[in-house]
């Protein structure tokens, strides 16, 4: 169990959250970061479009930095469980599933969103091996593969020409009437992309590796890799709304310029707030809010 004053707590160690650590050590300032060590993309093999990491295991990205972080001693990464933020005079109370108390002048939230895919037997199974959610981040590995698309939503028409121009062997399973109107349904048609209505019974896999859709009317297709057109993703944590912050119509916490929110000396970055940066995203927000926060810091103790 600890207990500590610091400048900054660091909610979440992934790229945003270890980025903003990196910028702010480098600052001078005391930080601690928190990660309960279960990343959105623990499931991966790789990830992709990280300048000069490209294909990198998640957790090799993350070693990575913890090695490179320990060059700043006022910088401590905890493995541990954020179970309270407390926002109380001059400075904020974050609390641990450990017990460890840590007290500060500011903290960001970089602690993302989590998935809940749908209810589709062995679909989890394949979730992250060869079926996923970003096409920027693994379409390129599938390209010209046979690809189906798993999902439903009001603005379908538009992911499916997304996925459509990594592949062309493309069939789209909605798992029930498809929220397409007739003329959408026309194009699919003219691309020679298949609709497929029928709710999917299982999907069948290999190691993790997709093989085969099957349908309740008995149909099976053979499919190499997939793309979830809504994987469920919600907040990781809803802590900043127990401090106030509201969500936006997208179920991301509502920020201003640099992560800023309405509550002075919080910081919400990332997925937390935008539902999608990527890794490049995320880890540049993190240095932007470094940035900005240090000036703050600056500013502060210059006038205080």
């Amino acid at each position: 169990m600890d207990q500590r004053t610091v400048d900054v707590v660091i909610v979440g160690g992934g790229p945003g959250g270890l980025s903003a650590a990196l910028v702010l050590g480098r600052s001078r300032r005391s930080v601690v970061l928190i990660d309960s060590g279960h990343p959105r993309n623990e499931v991966t093999y790789e990830s992709h479009g990280f300048l000069t990491r490209d294909g990198i295991k998640p957790f090799e990205l993350r070693e990575l930095a913890h090695e490179q972080m320990k060059t700043y001693p006022n910088v401590t990464i905890v493995s541990d469980l954020v179970e309270g933020v407390v926002n109380e005079q001059k400075q904020f109370k974050t609390t641990t599933q450990t017990g460890s108390v840590y007290y500060s002048r500011k903290v960001i939230f970089a602690t993302g969103l989590k998935e809940d895919i749908p209810d589709i037997p062995g679909l989890d199974q394949v979730y992250g091996k060869s079926v996923f959610s970003c096409p920027y981040c693994d379409a390129w590995e599938h390209c010209d593969q046979a690809i189906a698309m798993i999902g439903n939503k009001q603005d379908l028409i538009h992911y499916i020409r997304l996925i459509y121009n990594w592949s062309k062997d493309l069939i789209v399973a909605t798992n029930g009437p498809a929220k397409l109107t007739e003329k959408e349904k026309q194009e699919l048609s003219q691309h020679k992309v298949r609709l497929i209505e029928t709710p999917i019974k299982e999907v069948i896999s290999k190691d993790g590796f997709l093989e085969q859709i099957v349908f309740n009317d008995g149909e099976t297709i053979y499919r190499e890799a997939g793309f979830i057109v809504d994987t469920g993703a919600e907040q990781a944590t809803m802590l900043p709304r127990e401090l106030g912050i509201k969500l936006n119509d997208k179920h991301g916490f509502e920020t201003k310029e640099h992560g800023k929110t309405s509550i002075d000396g919080l910081f919400i970055i990332g997925d937390a707030a935008k539902r999608f940066t990527g890794l490049m995203g995320a880890a540049s927000e993190g240095y932007e809010t470094g940035v900005y926060m240090n000036k703050e810091f600056v500013e502060e103790d210059w006038f205080k």
